[in-house]
């Protein structure tokens, strides 16, 4: 099969398109005929192999553990392992793999979902990471009540584009922060009110907010309870700028050794992949609640160029291959 690898660590250079064997659905996996990948900033860790200590806990000490990059992917299964009881050929899905980037990827059977009705592939493939991190964020560890006032912190981006979405589905007054040239994207997503994070201060005290998701930045805690009303809850999601060596796990780890001791309260998390959510976000996308915003779509021997634009920051939303499987 055609396939994107990489064999060392490194920035987009490192990715070249080869033919390598197609992979093999074991017990509790699904063989899937990719039609779409996402691309999403954790794909850019694992080709970087940053932070290092990633490396430790996994990603591979020299060189990634899985030499096809990509995990987002919508298609159509191909072929089922031994006790696969949710799915069958021909079954159109969604969900997180290895090695998406290729024509065939294989999944396990509680990473994927039935693909929403009505929705295309490559719409499909750039929600289930971004999309699932976001409820996450909200509803497990931010605790998201109906009429509460949500701050999203990078509301332009992947996630913060999903997290705009969903909080105004349930009910939230949003504020999203973005940059100037993103600010029209963020109120069509549903934002109630825009920042521009380059002019605007979210912090300086004029208002407060029940919830704060804090996507992939590195405000200091103390600018983050600024925001906060006495008892509100600041989720930290991801933490870019952080150093190579950590990346913004330092803070993360302040903030809940400080959690306790604050009448605020402070949440981190690894977003758990499970098909519940996948589900949960179709029902959303089905009634019309949540919509994919698709940027660019690239194409599979294209897809050094598309982790370059993603790298770049300019994304306004969500980056899609496009993957001609035979």
């Amino acid at each position: 099969m055609q396939a994107v690898v990489q064999d060392r660590y490194g920035d987009a250079s490192t990715l070249r398109h080869e033919r390598v064997p197609r992979p093999r659905a074991g017990t509790g996996e699904v063989l899937v005929r990719v039609s779409a990948a996402g691309l999403d900033r954790g794909t850019w860790h694992l080709m970087t192999g940053k932070p290092y200590l990633m490396r430790v806990v996994g990603m591979g000490l020299r060189g990634p553990k899985d030499r096809v990059p990509g995990r987002d992917l919508a298609g159509t299964v191909e072929a089922v392992g031994p006790a696969v009881t949710r799915f069958a050929v021909g079954d159109e899905v969604y969900g997180i793999g290895r090695g998406s980037f290729a024509e065939y990827a294989v999944a396990r059977e509680d990473k994927l979902a039935h693909k929403p009705v009505g929705l295309s592939f490559q719409d499909a493939a750039v929600v289930p990471i971004s999309a699932g991190t976001a409820l996450q964020a909200l509803i497990d560890h931010g605790r998201l009540e109906p009429g509460q006032t949500v701050l999203v912190i990078g509301a332009s981006g992947g996630v913060g584009s999903y997290a705009v979405q969903l909080a105004n589905a349930l009910s939230a007054e949003v504020t999203g922060v973005a940059s100037a040239s993103k600010l029209d994207l963020v109120r069509s997503l549903g934002a109630h009110h825009v920042l521009d994070y380059s002019r605007d201060d979210w912090a300086d005290g004029s208002r407060h907010y029940d919830l704060v998701l804090d996507i992939a930045g590195n405000p200091k805690l103390s600018r983050l309870r600024r925001a906060l009303v006495p008892t509100g809850t600041a989720v930290l999601v991801g933490g870019e700028n952080g150093g190579n060596l950590t990346g913004g796990m330092n803070r993360s780890l302040g903030a809940l050794l400080l959690s306790p001791f604050v009448s605020q309260r402070f949440a981190w998390f690894v977003s758990q992949e499970t098909a519940s959510d996948l589900e949960r976000l179709a029902e959303f996308i089905e009634a019309g609640t949540v919509t994919p915003r698709v940027e660019r779509v690239f194409t599979l021997d294209h897809v050094p160029e598309a982790v370059r634009h993603l790298d770049g920051g300019n994304v306004r939303g969500k980056v899609a291959v496009a993957v001609r499987a035979t």
